[in-house]
């Protein structure tokens, strides 16, 4: 099985916000941009404005904590402000360095057990 840890976290932005998320999501993204082991980091929202879904991929666990420890760490206080966090899906088998910075989300964990990649 692979090491690749998939996330979707799903956000509710909070009233009055939604610009706000927009700009700090922007720089949040060019900040990942840089991370050789972030896959993929792709922020969604759907038609009327009230969700948005973050779609993550990381090579390893270790992508992960660097992500948020190094990264994500200056944008957290204000990515709190700005949404609330309903639910954290995560994909794949993350040690337990990775699971201490995603279980405060309350993070829910799927662990593969058939399928293949291209």
């Amino acid at each position: 099985m692979s090491k690749s840890v998939y996330m979707v976290f799903e956000l509710t932005p909070k009233p009055g916000r939604l610009e706000e998320f927009k700009q700090m999501v922007a720089e949040a993204v060019i900040a990942a941009r840089t991370e050789p082991t972030t896959l993929a980091y792709e922020y969604s929202i759907n038609a009327d404005e009230s969700a948005v879904h973050i779609f993550e991929h990381y090579r390893d666990s270790a992508s992960i904590v660097s992500h948020v420890d190094e990264t994500f760490a200056p944008f957290g206080e204000r990515f709190a402000s700005l949404v609330d966090v309903t639910r954290l899906t995560v994909y794949g088998e993350p040690d337990a360095a990775a699971r201490a910075r995603l279980d405060g989300f309350g993070a829910v964990y799927f662990t593969p057990f058939q399928g293949f990649f291209r």
